[in-house]
């Protein structure tokens, strides 16, 4: 059998070079046009722009520019408003009720204070039975709150806040806390209208929806959750501009309060004192 012969070696017995090897026909590297790398990086731009604007630029002109509502809590709070609250949670620590109480401003006091109950269908604050004990013992109108979870159904979250809150006459309504972004939309609300039907089929009064103002008109866009009270979080803002009535507004999420040893939510009532006392359940 003939050997296959060595082909290193041009025909004309010369040794082929790199360029005589490389086809000639080899297709040539096309390059992106420069105004599409003009555009690219302007769109790159503008997002990071839009990013560090609404998570640290704005924040930081609202906090030196200088305040046109209140200065109370160590923060800027809207001009307008007489009932203000807070919200707790372990992430708060270990509050000195006493102290919270004892220091309350005469001018500006914390009425109403929510503390975070539970989380999903197996979680309970660890902060929640000293808390709410507290903050009745120490004369604050109380409520609970649960953070609503996409991962359980609605009626084992709502079987779990059942289980771990014990409301009495004169508690504030329970809180479902909606903030967490569904893969299915159409399915999560679902589960979150069988959580609100359980929780007011059994304390006998319409819980309030706590989420954002883009997540409502996003995720909550539907005439069931219209007919609940709702609490809106919307800080570094003077005024709120929602479609519908607001029961209660985060304001901000910066206060100090005596007795407290983090920063806590600031929230303002809509309505004066009495209109609070309305919602205290009977």
């Amino acid at each position: 059998m003939a050997e296959k012969k060595n082909n290193k070696y041009s025909s004309g017995g010369q040794k082929a070079t790199p360029s005589a090897r490389r086809s000639s026909s080899s297709p040539k590297r096309k390059h992106m046009p420069h105004w599409q790398y003009i555009v690219i990086a302007t769109i790159i731009t503008a997002i990071a722009l839009f990013f560090a604007y609404h998570l640290f630029i704005k924040r930081l002109i609202y906090t030196i520019t200088p305040c046109e509502g209140l200065k109370i809590f160590s923060t800027c709070i809207p001009k307008g408003y007489s009932v203000y609250g807070i919200d707790v949670s372990r992430h708060q620590g270990e509050i000195d009720w006493n102290t919270l109480a004892s220091e309350n401003s005469m001018d500006a006091p914390i009425t109403f204070v929510y503390m975070k109950a539970t989380e999903g269908s197996d979680h309970k604050d660890i902060r929640f039975d000293y808390n709410w004990e507290n903050a009745k013992k120490h004369g604050f109108m109380r409520g609970a709150y649960h953070y609503f979870s996409t991962h359980s159904t609605g009626l084992a979250q709502a079987n779990m806040f059942i289980k771990t809150v014990n409301v009495i006459t004169g508690d504030l309504p329970p809180v479902v806390d909606v903030e967490e972004k569904p893969d299915n939309k159409v399915q999560f609300m679902q589960e979150l209208k069988i959580f609100i039907s359980k929780i007011q089929e059994h304390y006998g009064v319409k819980p309030m929806i706590y989420t954002y103002k883009k997540y409502k008109e996003r995720y909550l866009n539907d005439r069931f959750f219209d007919n609940y009270p709702t609490w809106i979080a919307h800080y570094y803002v003077d005024s709120l501009a929602v479609s519908k009535n607001w029961t209660m507004w985060q304001c901000s999420d910066k206060g100090e309060l005596p007795g407290i040893g983090h920063k806590v939510d600031i929230n303002i009532f809509n309505g004066e004192i009495d209109k609070l006392e309305n919602l205290r359940i009977k």
